[in-house]
């Protein structure tokens, strides 16, 4: 096979990787900008809308330990056609919706759907590449991802404006539709399903708690979860502060948010040119400890009302660089010691990514000070919590980091 035809079989292959890991990205970010349309339509104040937020991401992250075992059991494809199905499914009935209520379920029914996506494609990047490849291939797939704040806010804001709020989910539930067409046509099946899995409750337990009791797997799955969940701050009170606080319009709104979204592309581009030079638990400290303090910035300026629009564009800015140096890098070592189940370990790292995250979009939404000192705290608090457990797990790691991936999977040509 000629290397030109080996580069289109990989670009093919990142290309729609990337799409089903974005999907759950675009059902967040596209609908932002409508949360004060919604909430006037819904007959509820808007800061209510974000709880449909907050249970997708719980949606998200009970659906991912449910996703983890059948992905090993049944291969990776035929339950990511079940969770496209059903994303398609529920986006529809969100454009019918009249309470707030149904959206919250129905939200909750699509973030169930859009995890089949995500936990499929971590696990077909430790099934299809090498394992020192996988912080690379991650670095390429957050590219792709990174579309989605770029361009979700920015065109959820006018299709928001010119047709109202309920054309965003129709838009969502085709872009669902296409990416399973494209599943379908040209997304190679990657894993052999293992049929001596059971989907009994105790195996299934039994299995994930293998997978948690790796000090590898633990150290970097909660690591990257609680810095991870610092952007989830930021998108849930990203609204709050920008169009009630500053006072930017929706579409300025979606503007600033695809901004604020090249730091983390950006960094994520440069974190493949680091990884030439350094190994990634060489540079997950660096980046985290430069976040924290960034958070720690932020915190004072934002307590003593020293923020100007800018700065705190420009301290966000620098928050999301470094959250760009840290996931790819804290994914890869946290699936890099697993091949036969690695649909459970990406499901439980999914899983502890956006439970966590939840969690801080929920603390984040209590506190009505209509300050940015909540979203500061919250993201600060997450960058120096993470690098606490890191410091303490990597004393249990050490060389075994030099063991990951003895199995070695195959790069597919």
């Amino acid at each position: 096979m000629t290397n030109e035809l080996t580069r289109a079989k990989y670009f093919s292959l990142i290309l729609i990787l990337g799409t089903l890991t974005a999907l759950g990205p675009f059902s967040i970010d596209m609908y932002l900008p409508g949360f004060p349309a919604i909430g006037k339509d819904l007959g509820v104040d808007p800061t209510r809308v974000a709880l449909s937020l907050s249970s997708f991401f719980i949606g998200i992250s009970a659906g991912q330990l449910l996703y983890g075992p059948l992905l090993d059991r049944f291969g990776r494809k035929k339950p990511l056609y079940i969770g496209l199905v059903l994303y398609i499914i529920s986006s529809a009935g969100c454009m019918y919706v009249s309470t707030l209520n149904s959206l919250i379920i129905l939200r909750f029914i699509q973030a169930i759907g859009s995890c089949a996506a995500a936990v499929a494609a971590v696990a077909m990047v430790r099934d299809l590449f090498p394992v020192k490849e996988n912080a690379k291939v991650f670095a390429l797939l957050m590219l792709v991802v990174g579309t989605s704040p770029m361009i979700a806010p920015t065109v959820g804001s006018y299709v928001t404006s010119a047709f109202g709020w309920h054309m965003v989910f129709l838009i969502l539930g085709m872009m669902g539709a296409l990416i399973l067409l494209a599943t379908i046509l040209w997304l190679p099946e990657s894993y052999k399903p293992d049929t001596s899995l059971s989907l009994k409750p105790r195996p299934i337990i039994t299995n994930f708690l293998a997978v948690v009791s790796e000090p590898q797997f633990y150290t970097y799955a909660f690591t990257g979860a609680i810095s991870f969940s610092g952007l989830f701050a930021y998108v849930s009170a990203s609204p709050l502060v920008f169009m009630d606080i500053y006072k930017l319009s929706d579409k300025a709104y979606g503007w600033v948010f695809a901004f604020l979204s090249i730091g983390l592309i950006g960094s994520s581009q440069v974190n493949s040119w680091l990884l030439k030079h350094f190994k990634s638990q060489e540079i997950v400290p660096v980046a985290l400890m430069s976040q924290t303090i960034i958070g720690l910035i932020f915190i004072v300026c934002a307590w003593n009302n020293w923020l100007s629009l800018a700065g705190i564009i420009a301290l966000l800015f620098a928050f999301l660089c470094c959250m760009g140096c840290i996931n790819p890098n804290t994914s890869a070592l946290c699936l890099a010691p697993f091949s036969k189940n690695a649909g459970s370990a990406s499901a439980l790292m999914g899983a502890l990514q956006m439970g966590i995250g939840s969690l801080a979009s929920a603390v984040v939404s209590l506190y009505d000070t209509h300050t940015a000192t909540p979203m500061a705290v919250t993201m600060c608090g997450s960058s120096l919590l993470a690098l606490i457990i890191l410091l303490l797990g990597r004393r249990k790691t050490g060389s075994a980091l030099t063991a990951a991936g003895k199995d070695g999977a195959v790069l597919v040509h």
